[in-house]
């Protein structure tokens, strides 16, 4: 997995203060899309050792909520092992933070793919869908589009239907 950059203390991409890490790799290409320069999952760096760390060590202080994977998209086939890998490492190590993804895909294509759908076991929150740039809202929280939906990941399995994050 490659990835462009990682953000400190962002409030803009979930509940609360996040670490964010920015993806390469996306194949929905979106009109108007705020990053094109992730598409290209060759582009960036290799995510290794050093960047887990670096990852960790934000995650470790105390106001940090947790972690948004962004981009790009986690999701895209060449991201799918090893965010899934990181989730899991996430949730095992730092079991109170929270784990916002960011994807394209439609949580009905999600969940009809097993590799994606068994990657939602670490998921709290996943906003969903393409961009639209014709339904871009400045005010719609935490997505850039209103079609896109702020899915409450934990409650929509359980529930099986789909149930939106509420805002806090």
């Amino acid at each position: 997995m490659n990835y462009h950059n990682i953000t400190y203390d962002d409030m803009n991409n979930g509940d609360g203060l996040r670490v964010v890490l920015w993806v390469a790799g996306c194949n929905h290409h979106c009109k108007d899309c705020q990053n094109p320069v992730t598409w290209n999952p060759a582009d960036g760096i290799p995510f290794g050792l050093q960047d887990k760390e670096e990852l960790y060590r934000e995650l470790k202080k105390d106001y940090i909520a947790g972690i948004t994977f962004s981009g790009g998209d986690p999701l895209h086939p060449s991201n799918r092992s090893a965010v899934d890998d990181l989730m899991q490492a996430v949730k095992r190590d730092f079991p109170a933070k929270t784990i916002w993804v960011y994807t394209g895909y439609t949580w009905e294509e999600v969940m009809q793919d097993p590799v994606m759908a068994g990657m939602m076991k670490s998921v709290d929150v996943l906003v969903d869908g393409k961009f639209i740039a014709e339904l871009k809202d400045v005010n719609y929280p935490w997505a850039g589009s209103t079609n896109q939906r702020v899915i409450d990941v934990k409650r929509t399995l359980k529930e099986g239907r789909v149930i939106l994050h509420e805002s806090h």
